[in-house]
C-alpha cells in the first residue's frame, strides 16, 4: 500500500489492474495468505492446535479493541455482520409498542431482523434526501418508544459518511434508545471515533482485507446487559459443560455473547493479519493517500452524463462514490473489458478507492468511463 513497491510486494494480483471495487472485495495482502496456510499447519496438530488458535482469537479481540476505542473484554467475534445483527435482535427482547429506527441507505444485515413478521417491533424509516441522511429528517422520529436506532457510518449504498456525534446528541436527547453503527465501510479506510456507539458492527471481508467468515462486535461494558445474546451454544455460555446444562443456559453477558459456537479459526487467522497490516500502514496514512484520489474523482464525475448518487459534501464522503447510468450494465462490461473494476448493480455503479489505489487507477477508469459512455 502506498507506493508501488509495496504495492508490487504485497499485491501482485492487482499489477495491471485498477481495482476499484474494495466496498465489495478487499484484495487481502500475500501476509493474510501466509496466515491461512499458518492456521492449516496448526490445524493439522489436532487438540494440541487450539492453544495457538485461542492465541489468535485473543490478539483479533485486541487489534479490533484499537479500531473500535474499546477493550479487548468488549469486543466479541461471529461470523458475519448478518449473525450479529440477529443476535442482536434476540438480546434486545423488543415488545409490541416499541419503535426501530432504521434507514434507507442502510445494508440489508442491519435493517432487516426489524423487519421480520417476527418482530413485534414497530420500524420507522429515516429517509435519505438527495443522497444525505439528515439529522432534521431522524428528529421526528424519536421518542420514549424507540428502542433501537440503527445506521452505518459510511453507506454500502452511496457512500455518505454521517456525522456520528449528531446522530448520538439527537437519539439521546429525544430517546432512550441504543445506537448500533455498522462500521464494515470505514473500518481500515478511514480513522474511527465511535464514542457515543452502543453496539458496533464491522464485517471483515471488505477495507481490511481479510477473509469471509468474520464478523467483528463491540459492546461497551456500560451496554452488556442490553447487548447479551439469549441464544443457545456453547461458546458463549458461563457454564455449557457443569452439572446443571440441562437445566438452564446462561449467556457471557456483552460482546462475548456473540460467540455462540465453536469459533471460525482459519478467518481468525486472516482478520489478524489483515488488521495488523492495515495497523502497519496506519489508517489516517490510508485515508491521507487515497482521500485526493476520491475527491479529483468525484469532480470529474460531475462533468460526465451520469447521475451522481454519492452528495456533493466533502465532510460527508469516505472512500465510496456511486452514480446511475440507463446503461449502467452495458458501460460496467465494458469497464471490464478493460481491467477496470468496479460494482453495478441495479443501474447503480459504485468505486470505492483504497489505499493500494493510485492515480492511474482513476485516471484509467474515468478515461474508460468516458469512452463507454460514448
Amino acid at each position: 500500500m502506498l507506493t508501488s513497491r509495496a504495492r508490487k510486494r504485497d499485491f501482485p494480483s492487482l499489477e495491471g489492474k485498477a481495482y476499484l471495487n474494495s466496498a465489495a472485495e478487499g484484495i487481502p495482502p500475500l501476509a493474510v495468505g501466509e496466515a491461512l496456510q499458518q492456521y492449516f499447519s496448526d490445524k493439522q496438530l489436532g487438540m494440541d492446535g487450539r492453544e495457538r488458535h485461542t492465541e489468535q482469537w485473543n490478539a483479533v479481540r485486541a487489534l479490533a479493541a484499537e479500531f473500535y476505542g474499546l477493550t479487548p473484554a468488549e469486543i466479541g467475534i461471529c461470523s458475519c455482520s448478518s449473525e450479529a445483527y440477529n443476535l442482536a435482535a434476540l438480546a434486545l427482547k423488543l415488545k409490541k409498542g416499541d419503535e426501530v429506527v432504521v434507514n434507507d441507505l442502510d445494508f440489508p444485515a442491519g435493517a432487516t431482523p426489524w423487519l421480520q413478521p417476527a418482530c413485534p417491533a414497530t420500524p420507522r424509516v429515516w429517509r435519505s434526501l438527495e443522497g444525505a441522511l439528515r439529522i432534521e429528517d431522524l428528529v421526528p422520529l424519536l421518542n420514549p418508544k424507540t428502542r433501537l436506532v440503527t445506521v452505518s457510518l459510511v453507506s454500502f449504498y452511496n457512500g455518505f459518511r454521517i456525522t456520528l456525534p449528531e446522530v448520538v446528541a439527537a437519539v439521546r436527547k429525544r430517546s432512550a434508545a441504543l445506537l448500533a453503527v455498522d462500521v464494515t465501510q470505514a473500518l481500515g479506510r478511514v480513522p474511527l471515533d465511535l464514542t457515543g456507539a452502543d453496539l458496533i458492527v464491522g464485517s471483515t471481508h471488505k477495507w481490511i482485507l481479510a477473509s469471509h467468515g468474520g464478523g467483528l462486535v463491540g459492546v461497551p461494558a456500560a451496554r452488556a446487559a442490553e447487548w447479551t445474546a439469549p441464544a443457545g451454544g456453547w461458546f458463549n455460555l458461563e457454564d455449557a459443560f457443569g452439572p446443571k446444562r440441562f437445566e438452564k443456559a446462561v449467556s457471557k453477558p456483552g460482546a462475548a455473547s456473540f460467540s455462540v459456537g465453536m469459533p471460525n479459526y482459519a478467518a481468525v487467522y486472516a482478520v489478524r493479519a489483515g488488521l495488523e497490516y492495515i495497523r502497519g500502514v496506519g489508517v489516517k496514512a490510508i485515508d491521507e493517500a487515497a482521500r485526493p484520489l476520491v475527491m479529483n474523482c468525484l469532480a470529474e464525475l460531475k462533468s460526465l452524463p451520469v447521475e451522481l448518487l454519492t452528495p456533493d459534501e466533502p465532510e460527508h464522503i469516505a472512500g465510496i462514490l456511486a452514480f446511475k447510468h440507463p446503461k449502467a450494465e452495458e458501460v460496467h462490461a465494458k469497464l471490464l473489458a478493460a481491467n477496470v473494476h468496479v460494482m453495478s448493480h441495479a443501474g447503480r455503479l459504485r468505486v470505492s478507492i483504497h489505499g493500494y489505489n493510485t492515480e492511474g487507477d482513476v485516471e484509467k477508469l474515468l478515461r474508460e468511463l468516458k469512452s463507454a459512455l460514448k
